[in-house]
């Protein structure tokens, strides 16, 4: 149901949004020099922080060595549009450390795979 939270599009649009709630804060204790715009703009970077950064620490945690060792999920195919994106879902997904450890035989890895397969092999624009 909630699926679009793990989207790119999903990511960006609240940035965006975060972006034009701080440039407006700023603008507006400009002009009026009134301290609860300061206190605005301090608790909307603080929610982005909050909101934002499990993406990024997932997302930007690796290494390009370590994605380069760990490509690919599936060696023995053609498709590498789809071997791209079951190796960016495992990015976003997992840190290293967690990828390292995680075990590979579980039902949760295998659910997950299947999903993101799907995910991967759905041609709707969202």
């Amino acid at each position: 149901m909630f699926d679009f939270l793990d989207s790119d599009w999903f990511n960006i649009g609240i940035q965006i949004v975060f972006i034009i709630l701080i440039s407006y804060d700023v603008k507006k204790y400009f002009e009026t020099r009134k301290r609860e715009y300061i206190f605005n703009i301090v608790f909307t970077i603080g929610f982005a922080i909050w909101a934002l950064y499990p993406y990024y620490n997932s997302y930007v945690g690796w290494q390009e060595e370590q994605k380069t060792l760990m490509l690919s999920h599936c060696k023995d195919t053609n498709d590498t549009k789809l071997c791209r994106c079951m190796d960016d879902a495992t990015f976003k997904n997992y840190t290293y450390d967690e990828y390292i450890v995680l075990n590979k035989n579980s039902e949760d890895y295998k659910e997950f795979l299947s999903d993101a397969k799907e995910d991967c092999e759905d041609d709707s624009w969202f």
